[in-house]
């Protein structure tokens, strides 16, 4: 399985902030307005970066020695979800720009201000979100056995 790709990643990001951009503008020309970030969203994504991040550990304290034995469908689920958690928070992180974007030039109104924060503020933890999965696939890494030649990335199989 290939490593999941950081420009794939901030590629995803900024699209999702281009097009979304446009479409909120689009919105609010017609009357509809997206409500305020609710701070759940942070916690919710802080704490799947979280869960995220501790089922890495385990498959890395196996790696280590550190821990005596790991299915290795369950090292397989972890980095699956691993890539996935990076994907979900480069299209979140995405989301959540094309907001600030949106109530930029009206940052003098409280109200949007504050939309502008809590948006922002979910930028930074999809963001994380994105970078736990990046990590975490790393811990997901065999190390090469003798004899096996590397990938033009320079990385070797994943679990």
């Amino acid at each position: 399985m290939r490593r999941t790709s950081v420009a794939g990643l901030v590629l995803a990001f900024g699209v999702v902030a281009v097009v979304g951009w446009p479409v909120l503008r689009a919105l609010e020309a017609n009357g509809v307005y997206l409500p305020m970030v609710p701070w759940l969203v942070d916690v919710a994504i802080v704490a799947l970066a979280g869960g995220v991040f501790w089922l890495g550990w385990t498959v890395r304290a196996y790696q280590k020695g550190d821990r005596p034995s790991l299915d290795g469908l369950r090292a397989a689920r972890t980095l699956v979800l691993a890539k996935a958690a990076a994907l979900t928070g480069a299209l979140l992180g995405g989301w959540y720009l094309a907001q600030v974007l949106l109530v930029l030039p009206d940052l003098a109104v409280e109200p949007r201000r504050d939309k502008a924060i809590a948006a922002a503020v979910a930028v930074v933890c999809a963001v994380g979100l994105s970078v736990v999965g990046l990590v975490v696939e790393r811990f997901c890494q065999l190390p090469p056995s003798d004899g096996e030649e590397s990938d033009t990335n320079g990385s070797t199989a994943t679990a």
